[in-house]
C-alpha cells in the first residue's frame, strides 16, 4: 500500500504519513508510561523543575569539557533551541574558576543568506547567541582559544574536518516539530523518494550540508525566534548530519515543551524504544545509536487530550 501523503506539506514526508495506529498508540501515553519507555542504549531522565533541567543541560558542557586535554581533545556539540542553558554553562566555568582552554565546541547549525551563512552579528545567527549568551561570558584566561570553536559554514569543509581527532563527548539538541535533531528535517517527496522516503541507512549517510527546510520548522522558528513572523525565517539552513552525529559518543535530547508538543515527545520516544525506525521521522533514527538519552521536564510533557482553547 502506498504511503499516506502529508496533511501539512504534500510535497515533503513528515509524521503525519505514518500509520494510524502508530500515532494513536504514541497519543495515548500517560506520562508515567512515556518516563518507563528507557531501554538498554537508550535512557530516559526527567527533572520536577525547569531550574533542574537547565542546570543539568549546562553541566554536560562542563563534564565534556572537563574530559579535554591537550593530548586527547573533547568537546560538545550544542543547539540554539534550547539557549536558556548557555548563560548558566558560562556562571559554572567561572564560580568554579574551571580552566576549559583544552575544550572544544561544535555549533549545530546555522542559517544561510542566499548562497553564504547568514552573517555572525545577525540577530537571528546562531553564532551570535552562542558567543553572546555564553562564550563572551567566560573569562578569558579561562576560555577556549578561538580555533577550538566550530560554527558551520556554507563550505563545511573546515567544520567537517574539526572532528576527525577531537572526541565528540556529547551531541546536545532539541526537538523540532518535524521531529529533526539539529535541522535534519524530513527530506522532500522528490526523485527517487517520491513515493517512499529514504530508508534508514540512505539518510544516514547524510554528512553536514545546505538544507531547505520543511514549512514546519519555518513556522516553529518563527514561533520560538521571530515572534511569529515566517517571512523573516530564511528557508534555508547548514545542519550537522547524521555522520556527525554517529561520531558523538552520546546524543542528548532536551525536552521542555517549548520547542515540540506533548504529542511530538511522545512520538519519538516510543518509535526509539521500540526501534520503530523511519527517515519520515529523523528523530526515530538515532534508535540504531548506541548511546542515546531523552531528558524531560516533567511539567512540559503535557497531554495530548483534545482541548478547546
Amino acid at each position: 500500500m502506498a504511503r499516506k501523503q502529508s496533511i501539512v506539506a504534500p510535497d515533503w514526508w513528515d509524521y503525519t504519513t505514518l500509520d494510524d495506529e502508530l500515532l494513536r498508540d504514541a497519543a495515548a501515553l500517560t506520562p508515567r508510561q512515556l518516563l518507563g519507555l528507557s531501554r538498554p542504549g537508550f535512557t530516559i531522565a526527567s527533572y520536577d523543575t525547569l531550574e533542574e533541567f537547565y542546570l543539568a543541560e549546562a553541566l554536560e558542557y562542563v563534564n565534556a569539557w572537563r574530559r579535554s586535554t591537550v593530548d586527547n581533545p573533547a568537546g560538545i556539540c550544542g543547539p540554539i533551541g534550547p539557549t536558556e542553558q548557555l548563560p548558566l554553562v558560562a556562571r559554572l566555568v567561572n564560580e568554579l574558576d574551571l580552566d576549559v582552554r583544552a575544550g572544544h565546541f561544535w555549533g549545530m547549525d546555522e542559517w544561510m543568506d542566499g548562497d553564504r551563512e547568514i552573517a555572525a552579528d545577525h540577530p537571528l545567527a546562531f553564532e551570535r547567541a552562542d558567543r553572546r549568551l555564553c562564550f563572551d561570558r567566560i573569562k578569558k584566561r579561562l576560555r577556549m582559544p578561538e580555533e577550538h570553536l566550530h560554527f558551520p559554514r556554507a563550505d563545511t569543509t573546515a567544520y567537517r574536518k574539526s572532528y576527525d581527532g577531537v572526541r565528540c563527548v556529547v551531541m546536545q539538541g532539541g526537538q523540532g516539530e518535524t521531529k529533526h535533531w539539529a535541522f535534519n528535517d524530513p527530506p522532500r517527496r522528490t526523485g527517487r523518494w517520491k513515493d517512499e522516503p529514504p530508508p534508514p541507512a540512505e539518510y544516514r549517510k547524510l554528512a553536514t550540508r545546505v538544507v531547505d527546510l520543511h514549512p514546519l520548522t519555518l513556522a516553529q522558528n518563527a514561533r520560538t525566534s521571530g515572534g511569529g513572523n515566517v517571512a523573516r525565517v530564511p528557508p534555508r539552513a547548514i545542519t550537522v548530519g547524521p555522520v556527525e552525529t554517529w561520531m558523538a559518543e552520546r546524543v542528548s535530547i532536551w525536552h521542555a515543551g517549548t520547542h515540540d508538543n506533548p504529542f511530538g515527545q511522545r512520538l519519538t520516544t516510543l518509535m526509539i524504544s521500540k526501534r520503530i525506525v523511519d527517515s519520515a521521522v529523523p528523530m526515530s533514527l538515532l534508535a540504531d545509536h548506541p548511546d542515546v538519552q531523552f531528558s524531560f521536564f516533567r511539567g512540559g510533557i503535557g497531554t495530548c487530550d483534545v482541548e478547546m482553547h
